[in-house]
């Protein structure tokens, strides 16, 4: 069951400060590039492990 808001209030939730959201902006992409860079080290040693045969 939805409230509705009183005419003229903001909806209430998190704001975050300009800091904030560069922090978390800086943190999600360091996430975002961890996880590209284990993709790819997966990739690679699957590529190793096969050898010759992942050419063929």
């Amino acid at each position: 069951m939805e409230t509705a808001l009183p005419q003229g209030l903001p909806p209430s939730g998190l704001r975050l400060t300009d800091s904030q959201a560069r922090a978390r902006r800086g943190r999600n992409l360091a996430i975002g590039l961890s996880v590209a860079g284990l993709a790819l080290l997966f990739y690679a040693v699957t590529i190793i492990k096969l050898g010759p045969a992942a050419w063929h």
